[in-house]
């Protein structure tokens, strides 16, 4: 539910479509509507996921190994390339792949590029040329950054990437649920000031308790639930840090 809350609804790349609605009856049909085509095609990739894997296990098409060990994500081109299906299937292949993979890249990178320049650097102010100029270098800037993490993710994360992807959202939408509960549920003004530290704070815990071993926990493994734990940490220290 967290996860759904955080990667979806606090997403500006997923809800600006409510945001732009006319009205909000508008906004919850655009909501309900949303839901129901992304449950259909979540079940759609489950599906085709599971199917992969049928035709690898009657085809005899062992999953790729990578340092030693099996790495299921690996399948998909595995199938598409080596297991005699053909050059122009495989290459149909590949190109959705890369197809489906740009196109969460490239609002992604608008995204980061637009919040960088108007949230950090506050180009507002500054001239058409240099304002153009900044955005050239930032969003070149945040295209070479988006490759280094890809890379490291390769050596840092040891699990598939789904998984690797809802652990790491522990750790970077924990605070953004934090500061949206407690923008919503309190009326509390903050010295804003400190809410770096108190950012910077709950993910320095959250990544200590995150890498306890079970048996400090009495055999409990941490999940997925660091997510709303990082929320409440962040949520506590804004409270922390209100005005009087």
């Amino acid at each position: 539910m967290f996860i759904t809350i955080c990667m979806t609804g606090l997403d500006q790349d997923m809800m600006q479509k409510n945001l732009t609605c006319k009205s909000l009856k508008d906004a919850q049909k655009n909501m309900l509507s949303f839901s129901i085509v992304l449950t259909f095609v979540t079940f759609l990739f489950m599906l085709l996921g599971a199917l992969l894997f049928i035709y690898a296990k009657k085809n005899n098409i062992a999953i790729p190994l990578l340092d030693g060990k099996p790495k299921t994500d690996l399948l998909f081109p595995e199938i598409a390339l080596n297991s005699g299906l053909g050059i122009t299937l495989g290459i149909t292949f590949i190109l959705g792949l890369i197809a489906a993979a740009y196109s969460s890249a490239d609002s992604a990178l608008t995204s980061l590029t637009t919040s960088f320049c108007v949230d950090i650097l506050d180009m507002k102010d500054k001239s058409e040329r240099q304002q153009k100029s900044i955005r050239k270098k930032t969003h070149i800037g945040m295209s070479v950054l988006l490759v280094v993490v890809i890379i490291a993710f390769k050596y840092i994360l040891n699990s598939n990437v789904i998984n690797s992807l809802l652990t790491v959202a522990g750790y970077t939408y924990g605070p953004l649920l934090g500061l949206f509960a407690f923008g919503i549920f309190t009326s509390y003004k903050i010295h804003d000031r400190h809410v770096w530290w108190v950012l910077l704070g709950a993910l320095a815990l959250i990544s200590i308790i995150g890498n306890l071993d079970a048996a400090t926990l009495g055999g409990y493994q941490l999940g997925y639930e660091l997510l709303p734990l990082n929320g409440l940490l962040t949520f506590l220290g804004l409270v922390l840090i209100r005005r009087k």
